[in-house]
């Protein structure tokens, strides 16, 4: 697999890794883009700040994104409207355009592709949930249109327009705002305890702690494995397609997402709950050859997403049990926004501003719906699965993934190579293949 982020940004930033005993005031687990954010808008406002990534920053599930900056999470705002509300609603909305107008701002001088658009969501088959979101959209505060047509070369029912969105290059964006920060690579999280972090070669003692690790790897509270599972998605760069001015996503749940990058397009979709079997590549070369015959597969990658039991990231307090543990998670494949919105919050947090939008994605909710059952009942049929290979976040057998040659777990999301060793959290080691 080719990445087009790494193959277009010269990534010039090398941190050392960690090899003595230090204290700082807040420490950073993660060193994605909502853990670079963070440190970055602490420093700014003037709070001594360590980061410690397990790999290279950026280099985990950032660099898979398509990177949209965008508050056009798919057709939600009419469900959340119905499940928490038109104030609760309202707070997301703007949470997330909030956030877009802080990146314009950082971006306004940063050589990393970034461009003002728009976003559309579109129907081929049914109108009505078009309208719909249209008309609650606008009910909470945002100037949301209903279109007829759009530039795709498929055939719609209608489409929500969002304007003043975003795109841009994440690794450019990270190699910038990353390159003044206190930053240890090659330095994993292995043990937290109250105040004091241990990593292989040295101990952090820190007063805040804040967990941006994809999916948490602390069991002890939150109980995020319950409350959070994780879905494989695919990408294709195409050559000879459609250079897009904007950016676009099908309504269902099996959706296929569009934007442009220079000459590329970039065609993502296929997805599938990790450990599970799904469209996968194959499913995009299929719909690639449908709506661009002419295109060829410049690259192709895939990525993993946290997700939700009730469609909101957990932003705040890592737990009631610790005042001084904070976590940013369950970003529902909308990553840019999100990680910008956690830093906001998490950064609020530690300096004591009321941020107004925190309420709303408090890790001290609990779901019990549908989807929670659905969860449940898919955990505990891979927990007694008879396999040999199990996962060593808790156990559950692991599942040959044949498209992208792992063994991944269907439980939680961890996944690891051929040879066992570990490609994706919330494991922290590798397990044993035989």
């Amino acid at each position: 697999m080719k990445n087009l982020w790494n193959d277009s940004a010269d990534i010039k930033n090398d941190f050392p890794s960690l090899s003595k005993n230090i204290y700082t005031p807040v420490l950073v687990i993660g060193g994605g883009l909502a853990g670079i954010l963070t440190a970055y808008l602490l420093k700014n406002n003037g709070i001594d700040c360590v980061l410690v990534e397990t790999n290279r920053v950026g280099m985990g599930i950032t660099k898979n994104t398509t990177a949209k900056i965008t508050s056009q999470h798919g057709l939600i705002y009419a469900d959340l409207l119905s499940k928490i509300g038109r104030e609760n609603s309202g707070k997301y909305l703007f949470a997330n355009e909030n956030a877009i107008k802080k990146y314009k701002s950082i971006c306004k001088n940063l050589d990393c592709d970034f461009s003002e658009t728009s976003a559309f969501v579109y129907s081929r088959c049914d109108s009505y949930r078009i309208e719909n979101e249209v008309k609650t959209v606008k009910e909470l505060g945002l100037d949301a249109e209903f279109v007829s047509n759009i530039e795709l070369p498929i055939t719609i029912k209608g489409a929500i327009k969002f304007k003043n969105q975003a795109q841009f290059n994440p690794l450019k964006f990270i190699n910038h705002i990353s390159k003044d920060l206190v930053i240890y690579e090659n330095t994993p999280a292995i043990l937290i305890d109250k105040n004091h972090v241990s990593t292989p070669k040295a101990d952090i003692t820190a007063e805040s702690i804040i967990i941006t690790t994809h999916f948490p790897f602390v069991n002890r509270y939150g109980f995020y494995f319950l409350k959070m599972y994780q879905q494989r998605s695919y990408v294709l760069g195409l050559k000879n397609a459609q250079n897009l001015e904007n950016m676009y996503i099908d309504e269902k749940e099996n959706k296929l997402s569009f934007r442009g990058y220079n000459d590329i397009l970039l065609l993502g979709g296929g997805g599938h709950r990790t450990g599970e079997v799904g469209g996968g590549y194959g499913f995009l070369k299929h719909q690639a050859k449908i709506i661009y015959p002419k295109s060829e597969i410049a690259y192709s990658w895939a990525t993993q997403d946290c997700i939700t039991l009730d469609g909101m990231p957990y932003i705040g307090k890592y737990s009631k049990k610790f005042d001084n543990i904070f976590v940013a998670t369950g970003f529902n494949k909308w990553g840019m926004t999100s990680s910008m919105v956690s830093a906001q919050i998490l950064s609020d947090m530690i300096v004591g501003k009321k941020n107004p939008y925190a309420s709303v994605f408090s890790p001290q909710r609990f779901t019990l719906n549908k989807r929670f059952f659905i969860h449940l009942g898919k955990t505990l049929k891979n927990f007694v699965y008879p396999s040999k290979k199990r996962c060593s976040h808790l156990g559950c057998a692991l599942k040959y993934n044949r498209q992208e040659h792992s063994w991944d777990c269907a439980c939680h999301g961890s996944r690891f190579s051929e040879k066992g060793d570990l490609l994706d959290n919330p494991a922290t080691k590798g397990v044993n293949i035989e």
